[in-house]
This record gives C-alpha cells, sequence and structure tokens, in this order.
C-alpha cells in the first residue's frame, strides 16, 4: 500500500497569541501542518525536535531578537525561513536576508500572498537530486523517503534520530566526533552537553541493532565519537 506524501511542517514562531491563532486557522490544513512557538528559546527547541520544513519568523521576540535565532539555525541547518515583521525598514530587511532568511515579509500582510510565499520558497527546497538507498547488513534506509527498515520491518525514528542515522550514512566508514555530531544536529550550545549525543545514539541502537550492547552498525571510537560500520556484501 502506497503511503500518502507527508505534509510539510511549518513552525511559526510569533509571542502573539492572536497572530498565531490567525495563521494556525489560515495555514493548517490538508497541505500543510503548523505547529508554534512564542519565543526564541521554544522555536530553537522545536526546530532540534521536529526538523520543520519551513520556519515563519517574527523578530520582536520577548527573550531574544529574531535575528538571533536565524544566526543559531544557520550554525547547523538550512532550514527555509520567511521572516514575518512590522520591521519595514531596508535595513532591517537586508540584516535579516544576511542573517541567512529566505525571504521577508513585512506586517500586515494577506494570507494570499504569504501563502504564495511558502510555496515558492517549499519547491525550491524541494528541489534536489534524489538520495540513495543505503543497505548494510540487514539495515536499509531510503534517504529520500526517510524509511528506515531492519531485517526488513519499518523501524519509526523520532526526527533527530533519523537525522543523526542520516549523517552516519552520509559519512559511511568515517568517525564523526562527538563535536561535530553535536554541532551539526543541535548547534553550537551543545557542544558541551555530550550526555544528549549518547542518549540519542543509545535511542538509536535500540532500535536498528540486533543486541545495542554488541552494535554492529554504530561503533564507538572510545574519545572520539562513532562510525557507522558498512557490511561487506
Amino acid at each position: 500500500m502506497t503511503q500518502a506524501p507527508q505534509k510539510p511542517r511549518i513552525l511559526l514562531v510569533d509571542d502573539e497569541q492572536a497572530i498565531r491563532r490567525f495563521l494556525h486557522a489560515a495555514l493548517d490544513s490538508d497541505e500543510l501542518t503548523l505547529h508554534e512557538a512564542e519565543n526564541g528559546h521554544a522555536a530553537l527547541a522545536a526546530a532540534v525536535a521536529l526538523r520543520p520544513d519551513l520556519l515563519l519568523l517574527d523578530l520582536g521576540l520577548p527573550d531574544m531578537d529574531g535575528l538571533e535565532v536565524i544566526k543559531r539555525l544557520r550554525e547547523w541547518s538550512q532550514i527555509p525561513i520567511i521572516v514575518l515583521s512590522v520591521r519595514e525598514q531596508e535595513e532591517d530587511k537586508i540584516a535579516a536576508l544576511q542573517a541567512g532568511a529566505d525571504d521577508y515579509l513585512t506586517k500586515p500582510f494577506g494570507v494570499g500572498e504569504l501563502m504564495a510565499r511558502i510555496q515558492v520558497v517549499l519547491r525550491r527546497s524541494q528541489q534536489h537530486t534524489p538520495e540513495p538507498v543505503f543497505t548494510s547488513g540487514g539495515l536499509t534506509v531510503d534517504l529520500e523517503r526517510r524509511r528506515v527498515m531492519v531485517g526488513g520491518e519499518e523501524v519509526s525514528l523520532t526526527p533527530t534520530e533519523y537525522e543523526l542515522l542520516r549523517l552516519l550514512i552520509t559519512h559511511a566508514g568515517k568517525v564523526l566526533t562527538h563535536a561535530y555530531l553535536l554541532k551539526q544536529i543541535w548547534g553550537l550550545t551543545y557542544l558541551d552537553q555530550p550526555h544528549v549525543l549518547r542518549v540519542n545514539i543509545s535511542n538509536l541502537r535500540r532500535k536498528i541493532e540486533a543486541n545495542p550492547s554488541h552494535p554492529q552498525h554504530i561503533i564507538t571510537e572510545p574519545g572520539v565519537g562513532y562510525r557507522l560500520r558498512v557490511a561487506a556484501c
């Protein structure tokens, strides 16, 4: 049975509840799924947990400026970002785009224009070369469809677990340091929290290894990092 394609996930970051309520009603539909965050720290955490396909970001957040959110995200992620802001000066737009935003829409705006901008950005981000299917010792990962199979059975990974596995696959056979994995998956602010990586590696092993205590896929390189073993055909 063919699975329906997953709806694009949009993370809306705005501290005004009225704006969030309005956009949730306008955008959450059969075509899009909308998630919400009301400040910068919640947005950064949600970006890690949800791995959204697009971020709609207000710049005037209560705990940090939206430009700082963009800069922190760009340390580890290329998620498309559309800024929604009352700041209408040209220098504000330039600053946001230089920080890494993909588009800038000044409030107030029409829903039709926002939808058009969203569709353009999503279409641009989805234009890529199809990724291969990785197979090694009973583990099969369809990187295009984000499906993970172990011994012919599909297993369910969290977005973070999947991104960690995808990164290991991208560099299969090579040792990836703790610092590199933490920076790529969680960002620079997590470099001093190696336990986050250990917990996720442990959870991932429980799902893909026949014996997590003696892993055959994700190999620990003591004091250095982890390596994805490629089994000989």
